[in-house]
């Protein structure tokens, strides 16, 4: 496979108020953009909702050479049920841990540098207590594999990607597109991975014209392809083709075209009050007490 780009993961969000505290706050990153959608996304970028949902871009610098969050927010919906598919995002910033002990944010050190905290949601971070470097200082996004070897053959054979480190002892191998790049982590835990209704998915990027050749070859092998070749359209922004897959754990995977997709990424200087705007605009938490209702859990 050509040039690939490791580009985002998707964290569903059921209070955004909450969580982008903690992203910004806590983590030190930007908001690089946000968009308000009425209706779902026809990838199912927001999970299987068809209303009302925004998404947040949120990371350390440009998404051009940056591994970023997603936060999706489906409106009416307050928290969802993790499962034991994300096993965390890890990052570099001795601020971010810094930051965590001022706002009395819960860290606990699992090994010596290295401190392990949750996003709400529950979705958990690692952060090595050294300075942030100047690139990016998002090191690596680990999953849970039910089997190591088919994980592995999967991600490299077929996905094109570089072998970095491989640990059969500890179930454990590291892949990636390229040295300067997030890595991805693949976890085995020895039984079926369990993706709750917060499960993610992890997005990279390729030259357009592959898009079709990824999605001939998922057919020919008879791997799951969860939507086919499509194009997505952003008001106001570019359009992008995306093809959604499913690992052999059914991890969600989106291959989206590179060209386009710089395009749509740019970083928006707009997008902290847009974010900032939609928050206050929100009344739905309000309703939902006046009516002593809760939100849905998912």
């Amino acid at each position: 496979m050509g040039a690939s780009r490791a580009l985002h993961f998707v964290f569903k969000v059921g209070n955004r108020g909450q969580s982008a505290r903690f992203y910004r706050e806590l983590l030190g990153m930007r908001i690089l953009r946000h968009e308000e959608f009425e209706e779902g996304c026809k990838a199912t970028c927001n999970g299987p909702y068809d209303g009302k949902w925004s998404k947040t871009m949120v990371g350390y610098g440009p998404e051009d050479d940056h591994f970023v969050a997603e936060l999706t927010y489906n409106y009416g919906v307050g928290e969802y049920r993790l499962g034991s598919d994300f096993l965390g995002m890890t990052l570099m910033s001795s601020q971010a841990v810094s930051n965590a002990r001022k706002m009395g944010w819960p860290l606990k050190e699992v090994a010596t540098g290295i401190f392990e905290t949750e996003a709400p949601g529950g979705y958990k971070f690692y952060l090595e207590d050294k300075e942030q470097p100047k690139q990016d200082p998002v090191l690596k996004v680990t999953l849970a594999v039910s089997n190591l070897q088919k994980s592995v053959s999967y991600w490299s054979d077929l996905l094109g990607m570089k072998i970095y480190e491989t640990n059969e002892e500890k179930q454990r191998a590291l892949l990636g597109y390229a040295d300067n790049q997030c890595k991805l982590e693949l976890q085995g835990i020895g039984g079926a991975v369990d993706h709750g209704t917060a499960f993610g998915r992890i997005a990279f990027s390729c030259p357009k014209e592959e898009l079709p050749n990824i999605e001939a070859l998922m057919k020919k092998e008879k791997q799951k392809i969860l939507t086919p070749l499509v194009s997505l359209d952003t008001p106001g922004k570019a359009t992008v083709q995306v093809v959604i897959l499913a690992d052999p754990d059914g991890h969600e995977i989106c291959f989206v075209g590179d060209e386009a997709f710089r395009e749509l990424s740019k970083m928006d200087p707009n997008g902290n009050k847009l974010l900032d705007d939609a928050m206050a605009a929100d009344k739905s938490d309000e309703w939902f007490a006046k009516h002593k209702m809760q939100k849905a859990s998912a």
